[in-house]
């Protein structure tokens, strides 16, 4: 009881800005658990009923089209009705997609699995956009290097708690099966949504002016920009992450649940510590703050990676080793240009109204998922892993490219487009 006056005590001293900003960090964090886990559940359940990786895929197609339609619409509500709604409203749906999960076996068709799949698709980008659109509001304008902070900390701290998600679904089929870990997540978010409801600030995020429908489209020539290079930096990473990359894992190297689960846990909570970490990877404590020419640069060298794994799995090296070192170090490179991305979004958005330019953002992001999922089921079943990597590689080439159009230091700022 002592220790809970203390950190409520200390939490009182807090500024209301601090206080918000832990408060969206810990809904996220909540709703990014269960979102990793949910993933594994899926891939590595209806693998072991034999279902084949283009299949896979299909059950994840809705969660990445209704991602994007959520962005583009999300960012909307956001602005006209508030983020902490749009934060909320992504919670519930969770808990609803969970629940339809928890049925008889026999129930779990493709068609059934796909529309679960597709309330999650809704929540998770509600309650991401919501989030990051957050930060921008919690932050003073002129305090840049603050921004850049505060986004790779929620970022980065998201992604290490998707790993940590990809563990749990991995170890909760194991210990409790499908049913029962779905049902115990969707009872602990609840309890989550529920607080949140109650202590989240009203209104935060809501525009000064009513935007209209058509706003949902970006004005600005820089966010159009970015967002291109997002669609295929994020397609570029589940080409070869989110069907192909389990499956080979499971299939080729034999692993078990807890394995694969595992190891895609150990690389998402490093990515996510790396991503943290940016800023002060790209000269932060030297004072300076990412522009267009950081996006090209770190997109340029992750760019090549994928084909040197590729080559290195035809060549017949040991195929652990190729695939392992080189995932670590895809991570490592991804997660710096993720970051960067991240920040830059925020920084280029409107203050009024902000969600709608980071809803229109995240959902080239969705696109790009959605693309590379789909990719990543057909070119893996078709033609095996390396082909997803060179695909891999020409995605992430066109995101540098495209990067160079992206405003610099010292430049003016890109108008409309």
């Amino acid at each position: 009881m002592f220790l809970c006056r203390i950190h409520m005590h200390a939490l009182t001293r807090l500024t209301p800005e601090v206080r918000q900003y832990l408060l969206v960090t810990g809904n996220y964090w909540a709703f990014t658990l269960t979102d990793g886990a949910l993933r594994m559940l899926v891939v590595l359940h209806f693998h072991s009923l034999g279902y084949t990786p283009l299949q896979i895929a299909a059950l994840f197609l809705f969660y990445e089209i209704f991602g994007v339609i959520t962005n583009l619409v999300g960012g909307y509500l956001g602005a006209r009705l508030g983020l902490n709604r749009t934060m909320n409203l992504g919670l519930g749906l969770q808990v609803a997609a969970l629940l339809m999960l928890a049925v008889p076996t026999a129930w779990l068709t493709i068609p059934w699995v796909m529309g679960a799949q597709a309330l999650s698709g809704i929540a998770k980008d509600l309650n991401k956009m919501s989030a990051k659109s957050s930060i921008k509001l919690l932050v003073p304008d002129g305090q840049q290097g603050t921004l850049y902070q505060w986004v790779a900390i929620l970022t980065g701290s998201k992604n290490a708690l998707k790993g940590v998600g990809f563990f749990l679904g991995g170890a909760l089929l194991a210990l409790m099966g499908f049913k029962g870990a779905v049902l115990a997540m969707a009872a602990v978010l609840a309890l989550i949504w529920l607080a949140s409801l109650v202590l989240l600030k009203k209104d935060l995020g809501k525009a000064r002016a009513k935007p209209k429908f058509r706003d949902i489209l970006s004005k600005s020539r820089a966010v159009n920009i970015l967002s291109a290079a997002r669609l295929f930096l994020f397609g570029a990473r589940d080409v070869w992450f989110v069907v192909a990359l389990p499956v080979y894992l499971a299939s080729s190297f034999g692993w078990d649940f807890w394995r694969v689960g595992g190891f895609l846990a150990l690389w998402i909570i490093g990515y996510g510590l790396v991503q943290s970490c940016a800023p002060a990877l790209t000269g932060k404590r030297r004072g300076h703050l990412p522009d267009g020419r950081a996006a090209f640069v770190w997109a340029l060298l992750l760019a090549g990676l994928p084909a040197a794994i590729a080559l290195g799995l035809d060549a017949e090296l040991s195929p652990q080793a190729v695939l392992l070192g080189g995932l670590l170090l895809f991570g490592a490179l991804f997660a710096v240009n993720s970051s960067l991305h991240s920040y830059l979004i925020v920084s280029y958005a409107q203050e009024d109204g902000v969600s709608l330019d980071v809803g229109f953002y995240y959902m080239s992001n969705a696109l790009g998922r959605l693309l590379g999922t789909l990719l990543s089921g057909w070119v893996y079943q078709a033609y095996g892993l390396p082909a997803c990597l060179w695909i891999s590689s020409a995605f992430v080439l066109l995101a540098a490219l495209i990067s160079l159009g992206l405003p610099r230091h010292g430049q003016p700022p890109l108008g409309p487009a």
